[in-house]
């Protein structure tokens, strides 16, 4: 009648289970010992409650609460391992949107977790500092290849949110350069189509028929100024000149679509 208290089924349930999960893998079994030899606690075994036979349901228990600490610390590497990939989450789900830009997000989101998420915090365990640096260096290692790094820097630089914000000083000169010879070549590329389309749709000129009726003039067209051809401006000078304008207009906000 004195352990009929329902709090005493539960715990004595759980020790249950304790033991039957150490009993029943010899690895766990293994990394119990080396826990003990860590901790210098005794080297036993648990013991499994007999119905049959009185007094083994207090021995588990006392022996549970004996090896309570080299238990615990199953609970302690999932708490650690819980506290380093947990904030990952959020990240992978939004870095799995089918319906917006992602590739322009990867170097503002390594820059944050570098930063902030993966950071090195004071009440980090061991483990948890462990896995965050291992963590960064797979990133970092994923991602250090000079053409990669050149297009993700480029999808930020053309990104209306990040534009040079998350590119290293001295890649942003390089890039610029890039981006304004593309721009020259698009540039050189519409022009010759645009004189080849001139070329096939332009009419034959027809001899000048002298008009019957002379045009009257109105009475702006004698203040109009005779303005000679505008000399075209170079097209290093037009790339140059957009760019600046791009990158004096202010970024737009995060949760905007730069394609819009």
């Amino acid at each position: 009648n004195v352990l009929k208290d329902d709090r005493v089924p539960i715990a004595v349930g759980l020790c249950k289970k304790v033991v039957g999960h150490f009993s029943h893998s010899w690895k766990k079994e293994a990394a119990m010992t080396e826990a003990q030899k860590e901790l210098e606690l005794p080297e036993h075994s648990l013991i499994t409650e007999c119905p049959t036979r009185w007094g083994t349901k207090e021995k588990m228990i006392a022996r549970v609460l004996e090896q309570v600490k080299a238990i615990s610390q199953d609970i302690d590497v999932l708490e650690s391992v819980h506290k380093a990939l947990h904030p990952l989450q959020d990240f992978t789900d939004a870095l799995s949107g089918e319906k917006y830009v992602s590739i322009s997000y990867l170097k503002p989101v390594l820059h944050l977790l570098v930063t902030s998420v993966l950071a090195e915090d004071q009440e980090d365990t061991d483990l948890t500092r462990s896995i965050k640096t291992k963590i960064l260096e797979y990133l970092n290692d994923k991602y250090k290849d000079p053409c990669t790094q050149e297009l993700l820097d480029v999808a930020s630089f053309l990104d209306h949110r990040f534009k040079t914000q998350y590119i290293t000083a001295d890649n942003i000169p390089t890039i610029r350069t890039q981006i304004k010879t593309e721009m020259m070549e698009l540039a050189r590329r519409a022009q010759t189509q645009e004189k080849s389309s001139h070329t096939e749709t332009t009419p034959r000129p027809e001899s000048a028929q002298p008009s019957d009726k002379k045009m009257k003039k109105s009475l702006g067209s004698f203040f109009k100024a005779t303005v000679g051809p505008r000399a075209p401006t170079p097209q290093h000078e037009d790339a140059e000149a957009e760019l600046n304008v791009y990158l004096m207009t202010p970024a737009i906000d995060g949760e905007d679509d730069p394609l819009d």
